[in-house]
């Protein structure tokens, strides 16, 4: 009998034809997440590992998307006898009254069906501990799928779920030291979207404390990802131009069209920006201000949580790891200078009137100073 980790596909299995791209897929992230030293046998409907560190690894392998199911199993030898042998063994250090017998018969030469083949056990488990059935509510549900070889368990550990990272490409993640960012973040690399982040540094207006919020944030994601940089744009020329050139009203509105015009200026591929933006949340995102600020480029933006409150936005992050990171009191760009009333309903030709300065040479300017953060353990530092 031989202890591994079984891994459960679920939404994977719906790909068909496509299938086997989506677990090449999965499995090079396990490789790379892990590090750890495992043997890997994967198959079209499930993925087994083999490992000396099963607990460190099944704990490991909840962060990683495209696993709906993670199994601590028993593998036996698809014989009557060795798999009765198995469950005693199984059972003897388990403390339970109730239990049921759930078997999945996929070797078809197995010559006895799963319903009798559950009362073959359930016999035997009655037979030899102190406890009774229960189909609705037991304390032990005996798990057996008959392949090959046999597998047997009793628990299940909910997986991530979602596409394995970097199946659908790679976006750029506009990040803030807020809460909504790294949610919409979280949710894209669910979705099979491998992320770099982007970050506008406007220091002396915003502090170190605050950029170090922002790499915190980044290397949470990471832990999701193993793949994520965090490109650190100088912003402070750019920002101060904004406000010295621009009516107060419209600093946000003018602030987010320039992060938008450097996010889809960095040429690195991506095929997707991503924001934590929320409809109505703030002023720059009614749906007006939305358009208007969208106006300056036809790259494809998605926005993960765009329909959540902020209630449910709050549980993502306290889920993830990264709530108590975000509510941190230091300022970002977009928090800083904040006017006393933006304008809601901002019209694309005062944009156009206010945007009268040279902002181009000073978008190159932050292009060509930004720094990538590879290493958030080390704050590892290059330039692009």
């Amino acid at each position: 009998m031989k202890r591994l980790i079984l891994i459960k596909y679920g939404e994977l299995t719906t790909k068909k034809g496509n299938r086997r791209v989506f677990i090449n897929k999965l499995e090079e992230n396990i490789k790379k997440l892990l590090k750890n030293d495992i043997k890997i046998i994967k198959k079209l409907d499930r993925m087994y590992i083999e490992t000396l560190n099963i607990d460190l690894v099944s704990n490991k392998l909840k962060k990683i998307f495209g696993i709906q199911g993670i199994v601590i199993a028993y593998k036996v030898n698809t014989n009557i006898e060795k798999i009765k042998e198995a469950i005693v063994k199984i059972l003897e250090n388990q403390s339970f009254k109730t239990f049921k017998v759930d078997t999945k018969r996929a070797n078809k030469n197995f010559a006895i069906k799963s319903m009798d083949f559950n009362n073959v056990i359930g016999s035997l488990v009655l037979k030899t501990f102190p406890c009774r059935v229960d189909v609705h509510n037991p304390e032990v549900t005996i798990k057996i799928e008959i392949r090959e070889e046999t597998y047997i368990y009793l628990n299940q550990i909910k997986g991530s779920g979602g596409y394995p990272v970097g199946i659908q490409g790679h976006g750029l993640l506009m990040l803030s030291g807020g809460i909504d960012s790294p949610v919409a973040g979280y949710l894209a690399l669910k979705r099979g979207i491998d992320i770099d982040c982007l970050y506008f540094d406007s220091p002396p207006h915003t502090s170190l404390e605050a950029k170090n919020k922002v790499i915190k944030l980044a290397g949470i994601l990471n832990e999701y990802s193993g793949n994520i940089r965090l490109l650190v744009v100088p912003f402070t020329k750019l920002q101060e131009a904004i406000y010295k050139n621009v009516p107060s009203e419209y600093n946000i509105t003018i602030l987010r069209r320039m992060m938008y015009r450097i996010a889809t200026s960095i040429d690195q591929n991506y095929k997707v920006i991503i924001n934590g933006e929320s409809i109505g949340q703030v002023a720059s995102q009614t749906l007006t201000s939305i358009n208007v600020i969208n106006s300056v480029t036809s790259f494809p933006i998605i926005r993960p949580i765009v329909c959540l409150d902020k209630i449910e936005i709050i549980d993502i992050a306290k889920k993830i790891g990264t709530y108590e990171t975000s509510i941190l009191p230091f300022e970002d760009c977009c928090t800083i200078f904040v006017p006393k009333h933006p304008v809601i309903n901002p019209k694309l030709e005062k944009c156009l009137e206010y945007e009268n300065f040279d902002y181009e040479s000073l978008i190159k300017e932050c292009i060509d100073h930004i720094e990538i953060i590879t290493n958030f353990n080390n704050n590892y530092k290059e330039l692009l």
